[in-house]
């Protein structure tokens, strides 16, 4: 009886075993599936940035070439650039308009099942292509775009689209998860700032729990970072700016700057807005067409009246202020960047509100350290505040910002200086407005697009 025992014993051991093992397997199994889609996404999306990367840099190489032989020109490409980059978007992707992070932020809001049709609009194969052409040939332009919003666009489409070619037998995974997972890893790859990716997605694009999609996210952000790296090397998207001792005293300046940057960014965003409920009560499309036809000429004159500093997305004017001799910019300079951002932005077209606002942030920082006579290093400093804080002010995620320009410029020790600004500017925005342009412009097309089937309906019935 006992060796009968054992022996059942003995059994049942071995079958537990084989049980254990077939579960350990299918987990192991089921984990490396739902993986891939986010390894191949977040490929697809590193090699696409560099592409875009490489596309805008020349793009604005040519607009430089332009304007240093001549410059006249511009009266003639800017106005012609502007109506055809608005063409493209207004004749393909509707939605490929603007940032293209609003457009992320509402997808999400949306992903459900019966809302795919309307995703589809905001991320899609032809999004991906209209933001990209569009983008750049405003760029040509002298548009004061940048690419950094649009590749988050890319990003979700991407993410997105990968996720919809799944085969029907091939485990189940979020829309939700995979849209904000390819928004971060986008953010990543267009600045090199991986943990600036994560940072956005939790502060910007969702309220979820980060263990829901904290391995998805960490490994895009890696994978689709080391892609663009592999490609455009280990760089920084600023560089090193020198930072010497730092002063306790500039704290105070910090946080003047912080007010007055994250106060502005807040009010161009406002002045977009109504730039943009003003134009949605025109009713002939020549209006528009009148409209661009305006905000290049402005664009042009900028570049004719003044310096090439005032056109373009500014990553030359942030270089120049931190790393040059050049380093305080003329009294009018933030108001050539802030006004070409809201004649660029409102135009209709594709292209990117980071970029711009860094280098108006940037303009503001360089002409109050130029108005103090500050050193260089403590210059630096309020440039790099400036930044932040106008940022923060068009955005609202002020963590997000700081931990950006922190990973852009490798300055660890400029930690608290930029969160203090962040946080300072985060407040003085809230003057001008409680929300985001980010949240008014998502919120605008989760109305248009919810509402489109009841305007197609009252068409019909007159």
């Amino acid at each position: 009886m006992k060796e009968l025992f054992r022996k059942a014993y003995s059994a049942l051991r071995l079958k537990l075993k084989y049980a254990f093992d077939a579960i350990s397997n299918e987990n192991i199994k089921a984990n490396i599936l739902q993986a891939v889609p986010f390894w191949i996404a977040s490929i697809v999306t590193g090699l696409t940035a560099v592409l875009y990367t490489k596309l805008f840099a020349l793009a604005e190489w040519v607009r430089g070439w332009i304007f240093h032989t001549h410059t006249w020109l511009f009266f003639i490409i800017t106005p012609g650039c502007f109506i055809i980059s608005w063409w493209v978007v207004n004749r393909f992707a509707p939605y490929a308009k603007g940032s293209g992070i609003p457009q992320v932020i509402a997808a999400i809001e949306l992903a459900t099942p019966k809302c795919n049709s309307k995703i589809k609009k905001l991320l899609s194969i032809p999004v991906i292509l209209v933001k990209i052409i569009s983008s750049l040939i405003m760029a040509v332009g002298g548009g004061i775009v940048g690419r950094e919003g649009p590749t988050i666009q890319i990003a979700g489409s991407i993410f997105r689209n990968i996720n919809e070619w799944l085969p029907a037998w091939y485990p189940k995974i979020s829309k939700r998860i995979m849209i904000m997972t390819g928004a971060a890893a986008g953010l990543a790859a267009a600045f090199n700032t991986p943990l600036g990716g994560i940072v956005f997605a939790i502060e910007e694009l969702t309220k979820t729990h980060l263990s829901y999609f904290k391995t998805a996210i960490f490994t895009a952000v890696i994978i689709a970072g080391l892609t663009a790296q592999g490609f455009l090397g280990s760089y920084l998207y600023l560089g090193y700016p020198q930072i010497n001792a730092l002063s306790w005293w500039v704290f105070s300046i910090v946080i003047v700057v912080a007010i007055i940057a994250g106060f502005f960014g807040a009010y161009i965003s406002r002045i977009i807005l109504l730039v943009q409920k003003w134009k949605s009560t025109f009713k002939f499309k020549y209006q528009h067409v009148l409209y661009m036809v305006f905000c290049a000429l402005v664009i042009a004159c900028f570049a004719f009246l003044f310096n090439e500093d005032a056109i373009g997305s500014g990553k030359d004017l942030m270089v120049k202020a931190l790393f040059t001799s050049e380093k305080y910019t003329a009294w009018y300079m933030p108001l050539l960047r802030m006004a070409g951002s809201v004649f660029s932005f409102t135009a209709g077209s594709a292209g990117g509100i980071f970029a711009p606002a860094l280098s108006a942030g940037a303009s503001i920082g360089s002409l109050v350290a130029g108005w103090l006579n500050l050193n260089a290093s403590d210059a630096n400093i309020i440039i790099l505040c400036g930044m932040v804080s106008f940022l923060t002010g068009v955005t609202r995620s002020p963590f997000t910002c700081a931990i950006l320009v922190l990973e852009m410029t490798d300055r660890n020790n400029l930690i608290f200086h930029l969160m203090l600004a962040g946080l300072i500017a985060s407040i003085a925005s809230l003057v001008v407005d409680k929300h985001s342009l980010y949240h008014h412009l998502k919120a605008q097309y989760v109305h248009e697009l919810m509402h489109e089937d009841d305007e197609k309906i009252s068409f019909s019935k007159h």
